[in-house]
């Protein structure tokens, strides 16, 4: 199964003590929701995937792991699938090139791209599905995530948690990790270093070293 450093880093990082149920948009091969699965033992998943060959990739990765009772599969566009209640939990890696020439494969475009969902329609549709004192979490390059925090506050979300991600000491922040909710609160920021010393740093490999057989 591809293994994605956005996608271990938000696994990771997402707050999910207190959470009962999760939506995971966009779910892929279903790493993300593999992850949070195995960090909440109480924890039942809904994960929706769009594209035909993620989804098979999916569902052998639900049916193989031990979590496949609490993880349900759904096929289909996140804007119109209707689902059962709200959620108190909800994650997403989403497209981020706004714009820019298409990549060749598809499965790959509609991964990357807003095209096929847009930020200002994910928004609108995580604050649909999301209960009131719930709260949702993103990982996003950059330049992308600041404008997405900058559209969700128009909205009327609350930036809770931030997490500014760099690769090494000397680089500039590279991702940012991100948390909303209906709730006002002060937003809590961290920073995170990937690499140190030629290894992995000390704050990556506490936050990850659940999901990486070596460290």
């Amino acid at each position: 199964m591809p293994v994605s450093t956005d996608g271990v880093l938000l696994g990771s990082w997402a707050k999910l003590e207190a959470s009962k149920n999760l939506l995971d948009i966009g779910t892929g091969t279903g790493l993300l929701s593999l992850m949070c699965a195995q960090r909440n033992a109480s924890l039942t998943i809904d994960a929706i995937e769009i594209d035909s060959n993620a989804l098979q990739a999916a569902q052998s990765n639900f049916a193989q792991s031990p979590w496949s009772d609490r993880i349900q599969l759904h096929s289909g566009d996140v804007l119109t699938r209707p689902f059962h209640g709200k959620f108190d939990t909800i994650i997403c890696n989403p497209p981020y090139f706004n714009s820019g020439e298409q990549t060749q494969n598809i499965s790959r475009a509609t991964a990357r791209h807003t095209n096929s969902l847009s930020h200002e329609d994910l928004l609108q549709c995580c604050w649909d599905l999301l209960t009131d004192q719930g709260y949702a979490s993103f990982v996003l390059p950059k330049v992308e995530g600041d404008a997405f925090i900058d559209l969700a506050k128009q909205q009327g979300w609350s930036l809770q948690r931030l997490c500014q991600v760099r690769p090494t000491e000397y680089k500039e922040v590279s991702r940012l990790l991100i948390q909303l909710g209906k709730q006002s609160t002060s937003a809590v920021l961290t920073t995170l270093t990937i690499h140190d010393n030629g290894g992995y740093s000390s704050d990556f490999i506490r936050l990850t070293k659940a999901f990486y057989l070596k460290m």
